[in-house]
């Protein structure tokens, strides 16, 4: 069997498994006593460890084994947990993930056995679990002499027992073989098939009960039977297939062919009669006073013969599915096409004859149709962004101890959703936000005492949407940001001059932070707190079509605000003209549209500004901006675009509205080097390209 083709899905079981057995060692740091966490972790570790073993990655499941062994001691009540002890058990998660990502580059584990890692997992159980002992030798097996004994008999057909008695004729031996399995193993047919690679490594299998189709499909009780043809000692078949995790036990004695049963049916009933042998009393091994021979040859692993059968239990039906990503990338574009042919058709019905009523009744269904198949491809896209932040939790408490000063974090909106390929890429930005927050942010303890707040810092984490953004903002009640002192580095450096930095406010101030060239030095953070990989978070978050919002309060702590867009792929749009070109602008940035007469726009230190209900706005003339002539009279009203980004606002002056469109957002490339003003451009009904206007960046 190829377990290649099982990778993917090996790959991301494991990755769950990893983060929940994260996510619950927290919890028992904090509560050592919560079952319901110990009873967890048990479980992940052991599926981890079942999982290593089925793919064949022998170091990955040799470290999960120990660690199951801690978490065994630890559920049985004789083992305490202490800070030590998860850290340990936390270094080798990040061992674990680190055989995950060698295992996703090249499909190998790596060579790293991580024996540190090891003997501290093992030092914990012989110095904690009082009650642990070494495991005992396995006694080798004792070879049975006596042939044929009435031993879990296997049926054969004719062309069987040939082989058989011809591979004894050449010197080899024929033994027969009963494994049984642990009543607690999740992949039965996994197990078998480790078994059956392990057999083959000495000989070959002639036939096994149930039959092998049946043992794939995991259709058998505890044990099945096999027989093997081979010239090595039975003991050495036995030591292997004990080799294999969760295997209770294994039987085997030497069998003769010519004394077993054969089947003399055609074929397609000879299978049938192998498969059904399963299901009957012949496939249970009787206790040795049964036939009166020798009892065939056991491993010390336990007694199965008094293994009960389970009642079946009821199905359990998953709901979910994972979709690669590229599937629903190809979706997509489907969709953005049907909404452009949407758009010809509507465009068509209004330039030509065919506008009648029929027309238009096909064009709402058109309609219809795709904004509903629109939304039911953004909400699989959609997902949570609790897979991102999930991980944060043990980044704070590495960061507790490496900084040595305590710090909680608290988070809210984990459930807030976004679309996959905007929660992918937002993970490296919170969390230079965050460790800005733990090392800049947060003053020492002693020092936090000395200004009357909690010894203990703070750090948040919440999300929320509003309207068609996500918002993240990720906030602190540490020192603050210390705006003069970040004015006067600006000065002593030379990025801005001393009458430049007397006409900025304090938020133009802090936006300084986020040049690459004040995160570069190493002064500034120590003077203001901040500015290390936050030109890297500023250029990250706008490339998403987002925009970083900070408010400070010094003394008293900091919030960085990040807003993005739902979704990057279509949007709903007001369409402007502009001289004689067409522009897109995201409705979701629009707070309202005004029509302004030449008199009311004022000059405020040489800016168009105009006073709106009690609001002053500054105003952008896109024809300027986008160097095109106007074709309105200067005389006439002016129809004014009112944007927002946080807590500013902008006027943009246009030329005419065009109306709302549903608009499918393409990429203009790497080969156009355009600027931050464009976002991107579509395609309108008449096949004309649209540029798409940013207003984060017009603003």
């Amino acid at each position: 069997m190829d377990t290649s083709q099982y990778l993917e899905i090996f790959l991301d079981e494991s990755k769950e498994h990893i983060q929940s057995l994260g996510d619950q060692l927290m919890v028992m740091e904090q509560e050592p006593e919560n079952e319901d966490a110990i009873n967890e972790i048990f479980r992940a570790a052991h599926s981890l460890k079942g999982m290593a073993g089925t793919m064949g990655y022998k170091r990955m499941q040799r470290l999960t084994h120990d660690m199951e062994d801690v978490f065994s001691e630890v559920r049985n009540g004789k083992m305490k947990v202490d800070s030590s002890l998860i850290d340990v058990l936390f270094q080798a998660l990040d061992a674990l993930e680190e055989y995950l990502q060698n295992i996703q580059e090249t499909t190998e584990e790596g060579t790293n056995d991580n024996d540190s890692i090891i003997n501290e997992l093992n030092r914990f159980l012989k110095n904690e679990g009082k009650a642990k002992e070494a495991p005992p030798e396995k006694e080798k097996p004792s070879v049975s002499t006596e042939k044929n004994g009435k031993w879990q008999e296997i049926k054969l057909g004719e062309s069987e027992r040939h082989v058989m008695t011809e591979a004894v004729s050449q010197g080899n031996h024929v033994y027969g073989l009963t494994v049984y399995v642990q009543e607690t193993c999740i992949l039965k047919a996994a197990r078998a098939f480790l078994v059956f690679k392990a057999l083959e490594e000495f000989g070959e299998i002639v036939v096994s009960k149930p039959v092998t189709q049946d043992i794939e499909d995991e259709k058998f009780e505890l044990d099945f039977s096999v027989y093997v043809v081979t010239k090595s000692p039975l003991e050495d078949l036995i030591d292997s297939v004990s080799a294999v995790s969760e295997i209770e036990s294994v039987l085997g004695c030497e069998i003769d062919p010519d004394d077993m049963q054969v089947v003399h049916e055609e074929k397609a009933q000879m299978k049938e009669e192998v498969s059904t042998v399963s299901d009957t009393s012949a496939a249970k091994v009787p206790p040795a006073s049964a036939g009166g021979t020798q009892p065939p040859v056991t491993t010390p692993a336990g007694n199965s013969s008094t293994a009960q059968k389970k009642a079946p239990g009821k199905p359990v039906v998953n709901r979910t599915v994972r979709v690669d990503i590229e599937k629903l990338d190809v979706l997509m574009n489907l969709v953005s096409e049907l909404i452009i042919a949407k758009n010809s058709l509507v465009s068509a019905s209004s330039n030509s004859e065919m506008a009648n009523s029929a027309f238009n009744e096909q064009i709402e269904y058109l309609e219809s149709v795709t904004t509903n198949l629109h939304e039911s491809v953004m909400k699989v896209r959609m997902v949570p962004i609790e897979s991102v932040v999930q991980k944060f939790p043990r980044m704070i408490r590495d960061l507790n101890k490496k900084l040595d000063k305590k710090m909680e974090l608290y988070m809210s909106g984990e459930e807030t959703e976004l679309d996959r390929t905007v929660v992918d890429e937002i993970g490296d930005p919170l969390m230079h936000l965050l460790r800005n927050s733990a090392d800049h942010g947060l003053e020492p303890n002693d020092v936090r005492v000395q200004r009357g707040k909690p010894e203990v810092g703070s750090i948040y984490l919440n999300a929320y949407q509003d309207g068609n953004n996500v918002v993240i903002e990720v906030a602190d009640d540490g020192n603050g940001i210390d705006v003069q002192a970040i004015r006067e580095k600006a000065i002593g450096r030379g990025t801005i001059t001393a009458d430049q930095a007397e006409n900025m406010t304090s938020k133009e101030i802090i936006d300084l932070l986020f040049l690459p060239s004040f995160s570069t030095a190493k002064e500034v953070t120590e003077v203001s707190g901040r500015g290390v990989g936050l030109d890297v978070v500023k250029s990250k978050i706008e490339a998403l079509g987002g925009d970083v919002d900070v408010k400070t309060e010094l003394g008293v702590g900091s919030t960085f605000s990040i807003r993005l867009p739902l979704t990057l792929a279509i949007i709903q749009a007001l369409m402007v003209e502009i001289g004689d070109e067409k522009y897109a602008i995201s409705l979701g940035s629009i707070q309202t549209i005004e029509d302004i007469p030449p008199s009311e726009v004022k000059l405020v230190q040489n800016k168009e500004v105009i006073q709106l209900r009690g609001s002053v706005i500054p105003l952008v003339r896109l024809n300027h901006v986008l160097d095109i002539e106007s074709v309105k009279n200067p005389e006439d009203n002016m129809v004014v675009v009112i944007v927002k980004k946080g807590d500013s606002q902008a006027g943009l002056v246009v030329d005419e509205l065009m109306g709302q469109q549903e608009i499918v957002i393409k990429s203009l490339g790497k080969y156009i080097n355009c600027s931050k003003i464009i976002s991107g451009a579509t395609i309108l009904g008449d096949g004309e390209v649209a540029l798409i206007l940013d207003a984060n960046a017009l603003i």
